[in-house]
């Protein structure tokens, strides 16, 4: 199948204290490590929003970032695969087989995810703790993978922000699917996971 790519690199990074999509690991910015994976994947152009070479701008929220990679993509182009510059480790595997579910044309999402490890609970407004059965819940990552008209008629008909573009997809009314993630797929949050992300990538 064909696919067209984005790589959200224009989040100001305030909980890592600087811009992450800069940062670097193993030689090589995180930005440019994510949209490698896409490009070894297959994809047949990689869109990356941010201020990098080459990149296009972002947007003040995350969907409005999406929405600009979105504009640089021609309309004919059926599947986009999303991926965040902040996820610098997913493999080339978890590309191939996002992008491989969502050609499958059932879906107008693929969201990867793994199980949460951890206990969970909730903290309503009056601080009473509530523990809550984490069995049916998954962390999610990316990329994830859409129908692009989806996509593009999905941002349009959504007002109000969303933590990733498949929420938009699920208040659009579209169909939303879940494959298997990757533990090893980490999130740069906080400056100390470039460390943890180093050792991750040299153990490959």
């Amino acid at each position: 199948m064909t696919f067209w790519a984005i790589v959200v690199a224009a989040g100001s990074g305030s909980r890592f204290g600087a811009p992450k999509h800069t940062a670097i690991i193993a030689g090589r910015p995180l930005w440019e490590l994510a949209s490698a994976i896409l490009s070894e994947a297959g994809a047949a152009s990689v869109v990356v929003v941010g201020e990098v070479a080459g990149g296009v701008a972002g947007g003040a929220r995350r969907r409005d970032s999406v929405a600009a990679g979105l504009a640089e993509i021609p309309l004919d182009v059926e599947f986009v695969l999303v991926h965040d510059a902040a996820r610098p480790l997913a493999t080339v595997d978890l590309a191939l087989r996002v992008a491989s579910r969502i050609g499958e044309g059932d879906a107008d999402a693929v969201i990867p995810g793994i199980e949460v490890t951890d206990a969970i609970k909730h903290l309503d407004p009056g601080g009473r703790v509530v523990s809550v059965d984490r069995a049916p819940l998954r962390a999610v990552q990316t990329p994830q993978g859409f129908r692009a008209a989806s996509l593009r008629a999905a941002h349009e008909a959504v007002d109000g922000d969303a933590a990733d573009d498949a929420e938009l997809i699920e208040q659009w009314g579209g169909t939303v699917v879940m494959i298997d993630g990757e533990p090893s797929n980490l999130k740069i949050t906080y400056e100390g996971d470039l460390a943890v992300a180093e050792v991750l990538l040299g153990a490959r």
